[in-house]
């Protein structure tokens, strides 16, 4: 995992097209900005953990079936 420090309105960039911004910090909650290309979904870790429950269910496939998307993904050139 990378580790970033970010003040208020300072932004980190993802790839070429995902910029993330600090738009607000109170107290120990951070409120971020988000700019993403319409087909990259973004959505809270909880929320798309819930969706894939749910996918799975309609589905039939038992969660063992699936590889864990929380352990990354590696490209056909093994980066």
């Amino acid at each position: 995992m990378l580790v970033l420090s970010r003040q208020r309105d300072e932004s980190i960039i993802i790839g070429d097209n995902v910029q993330v911004t600090i738009v607000d910090i109170r107290g120990d909650k951070v409120r971020l900005g988000i700019i993403a290309p319409t087909e990259i979904s973004v959505h809270r870790k909880e929320v798309y953990d819930a969706i894939q429950r749910e996918n799975r269910k309609a589905s039939g496939v038992s969660p063992g079936d699936l590889p864990d998307a929380s352990q990354g993904r590696k490209s056909a050139t093994g980066r």
